[in-house]
């Protein structure tokens, strides 16, 4: 097999961590206004020029913050206007709030990038969660839109939507689901600083200073009647050169990188193993992909489109609509039953079990081409009987805990430590609320010898870490764990009999029935520093599970690797926090006593 150039590096990371990676090595500059869940991009590029940080020419970057969103695109606008290569980061009504001026940097031809965290709007309700009612909202105005479907993708696409941009004189958006991908921890393979100075190339060499007094140009004048629709149109010069460039970029990334990329993905679109089934994604909603969409599904009876919105007074919805067109305009004979869903709004849970409902009713039919998928409703489908996809070895823990007690973070670390140290696929999700300190929490954490392959809530776990027994009274932590599996619970008490009294009988029970075993952490050891409780999961974690003993490793080499993974959270904060950390690390593997019970 051919050795690739640039490989990448191997590490963990979000999909906002991703892109700061990228932006932070090409960009000269970015404006931004902060709103949740873009706002962790922002923090890190702006963290990245307080500590000085120069781009890969040499540049200084330099980053402004605004009173608005609206006036962070005017200034990126600006930026670009003078020759800049900036970014910027957005979600949800932020974006929909520059929309005036995101006409304005498509007609005037800069080509910029936006990171989008893609969020549901405020309609009937605030949710600061995923969706792509914003995204959809501004898919008039002229920009390439990219959609990356995890950390990975978050960084390629940044490289590959800059190099499309600056061919083609086109902006571009470079989006993932907010939460859902901006804050899930994964394997990634960051592109080399070489790759990424080889790939986009210097902007001093490649951008365009339109405000140049010693080489002037109009730009951005008034237009009257005989003019306005010749300008319009004549945009169609740059547009028709958006899909070759983009293709181009994505071809040339395939071969520096070997991850390569499409318009579209497909998967068993002309056959499978045992159904005759497949899955179609899109990457590329601007340029639409028409043509290529067509011939990937020419083979295909029914489909499904799902989509992460709603707008019921449209004929379908977007997607739907933009693909029954692709038909009508490429293939009028093709007649495929096309079905349109809607999944996930607001975040909300989207599991193999709902994939499995869409084809049990494609297999079936409807007589409606309307459904929704994982709420109460007429339209909703059928939910399909759970069912556990993970690979062989797969081992996946569920935290119930309380906001402020660092628990989401001490997750982030624990993957990390996992895939550094015993060089495993991790994938840390966190079930973000709009509720604040103090209320509770989920967190999820799958590890597995192979890549991990579903975003959604964890249903079937091994290890369920409870912050206090009061869990019990807000639901059934015990749901999905498995036999034999692992019941971790920090308590203010010492003695085992004291916490099984805590336990309510329903739970007692269960925990007899399925063999769990429960361990215990007396709190009060380390009450001093509570705000720090949550990091001594990770110490726990280690001493329960099989990994350690999976790889043979000593203690001492296990805390060398908890201090590397520690660094890179904490790092930046001092030598004594870090040690802090590391104390009630090594207090929680030492000290977590098992809860002795009566076996049934």
């Amino acid at each position: 097999m051919k050795s690739l150039k640039y490989p990448g590096i191997p590490s963990t990371a979000d999909g906002s961590e991703s892109v700061v990676w990228v932006e932070t090595h090409i960009t000269e500059g970015a404006c931004a206004y902060p709103i949740t869940p873009s706002t962790n991009m922002g923090q890190g590029y702006q963290g990245a020029v307080s500590n000085g940080k120069k781009n890969l020419w040499g540049v200084p970057l330099s980053f402004l913050e605004l009173e608005s969103e609206h006036s962070s695109a005017s200034s990126c606008e600006g930026f670009a206007l003078a020759g800049g290569r900036v970014s910027n980061f957005t979600s949800g009504q932020g974006l929909i709030l520059m929309k005036e001026v995101l006409y304005t940097i498509s007609g005037k031809r800069l080509p910029v990038v936006f990171h989008i965290g893609a969020r549901a709007l405020t309609s009937q309700s605030l949710n600061i969660h995923a969706g792509h009612d914003d995204v959809i909202g501004v898919s008039d105005v002229g920009w390439g839109m990219l959609f990356a479907k995890n950390a990975q993708e978050a960084a390629d696409f940044a490289l590959i939507s800059r190099r499309a941009a600056e061919g083609s004189q086109t902006p571009f958006m470079n989006i993932q689901d907010g939460f859902l991908t901006t804050h899930t921890i994964e394997n990634v393979l960051f592109p080399e600083p070489e790759l990424m100075k080889e790939f986009v190339g210097d902007p001093q060499t490649k951008l365009f200073n339109l405000m140049d007094p010693e080489n002037p140009l109009m730009t951005g004048s008034v237009q009257n009647q005989d003019s306005y629709m010749k300008g319009k149109i004549a945009q169609r010069f740059f547009y028709d050169t958006v899909q070759p460039h983009l293709e181009t970029a994505m071809k040339e990334f395939g071969k520096l990188t070997g991850r390569d990329y499409g318009l579209i993905e497909s998967y068993h679109l002309e056959d499978a193993v045992n159904m005759k089934v497949g899955a179609l994604i899109v990457k590329s909603y601007r340029p639409f992909p028409s043509k290529e969409i067509v011939q990937a599904l020419k083979h295909v009876k029914a489909f499904a489109v799902i989509e992460r919105l709603d707008i019921p007074l449209m004929a379908s919805n977007p997607l739907t609509t933009e693909i029954q067109a692709a038909f009508v305009m490429e293939s009028p004979r093709l007649h495929p039953k096309i079905f349109s869903g809607a999944y996930g709004l607001g975040g909300r849970n989207f599991s193999p079990n709902d994939v499995i409902s869409v084809f049990e009713m494609l297999k079936k039919g409807m007589t409606h081409s309307f459904f929704t998928l994982g709420i109460p409703h007429p339209t909703s489908l059928p939910a399909a009987p759970e069912t556990d996809i993970r690979s062989k070895n797969t081992f996946s823990l569920r935290g119930h805990s309380i906001g402020g007690y660092g628990s989401i973070t001490t997750n982030k670390i624990l993957a990390t430590l996992l895939s550094d140290v015993f060089g495993l696929y991790v994938q840390a999700f966190p079930k973000y609320g709009s509720e604040k300190k103090g209320l509770p929490t989920n967190y999820y954490l799958t590890i597995s010898p192979e890549k991990v392959r579903t975003y959604c809530e964890v249903e079937h776990v091994d290890f369920v870490a409870l912050n206090n027994t009061n869990a019990f009274n807000l639901g059934n932590p015990l749901q999905g764990l498995s036999h034999g599996g692992i019941l971790f619970i920090q308590s203010p008490h010492r003695e085992s009999s004291d916490i099984w009294k805590e336990i309510p009988p329903q739970a007692q029970k269960t925990i007899q029935e399925q063999n769990i075993r429960v361990f215990f952490f007396f709190t009060v050891a380390i009450a001093k520093i509570q705000r720090m409780q949550g990091i001594a999961l990770l110490g726990i974690f280690l001493k329960l599970t099989p990994f350690m003993k999976r790889e043979k490793m000593s203690e001492p080499k296990l805390f060398e690797g908890v201090g590397r993974a520690l660094k890179k959270y904490f790092g930046s904060r001092g030598e004594t926090v870090l040690q802090d950390n590391l104390y009630c690390i090594k207090r929680g593997y030492n000290e977590v006593f098992e809860v002795q019970y009566e076996k049934i």
